[in-house]
């Protein structure tokens, strides 16, 4: 199932992105979007929809592993290491259906969502 480049489908999907920073935050919504069809899934108790919709998550979380240019520095490995927490975070919620693990990791995206726009601001 991770056969699909998170990327190159969110690029495909939306072919008059702007630029590579609009391009990021679309990917961080989608973690936002699909974390709101997961935890819907969760209260209805529909199982084969929870996956379906954290594994889309994790499929962007794990392509934006791919993307971090470890050239950058401090700030790349603290990426990766905060993306593969979210991995972490979003496979227990999937074991033991758990919306607070859910919130934590959207908690998490939106304050990257910020801290994107800052940056992205300030260049």
């Amino acid at each position: 199932m991770y056969n699909t480049n998170a990327h190159d489908t969110y690029a495909n999907n939306h072919i008059n992105v702007e630029s590579s920073d609009k391009l990021m935050q679309m990917l961080y919504e989608g973690i936002l979007r699909f974390n709101t069809q997961a935890k819907r899934a969760m209260k209805d108790k529909d199982i084969e929809k929870k996956a379906y919709w954290l594994d889309k998550s994790n499929s962007i979380f794990l392509e934006l592993i791919h993307m971090i240019d470890y050239e950058q520095g401090d700030v790349a490995h603290y990426l990766h290491g905060l993306y593969f927490y979210q991995l972490e975070q979003l496979t227990l919620a999937n074991l033991h259906s758990d919306i607070t693990r859910v919130d934590g990791v959207n908690h998490v995206v939106k304050g990257l969502i910020e801290a994107w726009k800052d940056t992205v601001n300030v260049a």
